[in-house]
């Protein structure tokens, strides 16, 4: 008997939805509300689906300051090209500093959004989709020190 074909879930809107890289199922994170920012970046220590752990090594999601980093940056040239094309950016007329005040709001109000995103797209370059993970065993990292954990 053939076995059910299952469409790949799409790495980008998994990665969007801060769903585990493993299975694609479970969600990353403990509340989906963002804008709680208590609880904004609180992770399950294990995904609830396939059991994938969120924190691979000690001080793993340092590097997310870079992607975050990455994604202001790409928010802000497109936000400058999208003013640009549709309002014209002069020094004369101040609109360059409108968008500069209209862009660092946004970047505000955004933060906790990139933030998610960024753990989200870390952990997705770490682990590997496998669209066979109920039958294969998980990998335990292999450098984690459970005394060192949450030391910080």
């Amino acid at each position: 008997m053939k076995e059910a074909y299952t469409k790949k879930p799409n790495y980008l809107i998994s990665t969007f939805n801060n769903k585990c890289p493993r299975c694609r199922e479970g969600y990353i994170f403990k509340g989906t509300n963002a804008y709680d920012l208590k609880n904004n970046v609180k992770m399950h220590e294990r995904c609830p689906v396939c059991g994938q752990p969120t924190e691979i090594e000690v001080g793993f999601y340092y590097g997310t300051a870079y992607v975050s980093y990455a994604l202001t940056v790409a928010f802000s040239v497109a936000t400058f090209i999208a003013w640009w094309v549709l309002l014209g950016i002069s020094i004369q007329d101040n609109s360059v500093f409108w968008w500069l005040g209209v862009n660092s709001v946004l970047m505000i109000l955004l933060q906790p959004l990139f933030m998610r995103l960024s753990r989200s797209l870390w952990l997705s370059w770490f682990v590997k989709y496998d669209p066979k993970w109920k039958e294969h065993k998980l990998e335990e990292p292999e450098r984690i020190v459970k005394e060192q954990m949450n030391n910080w």
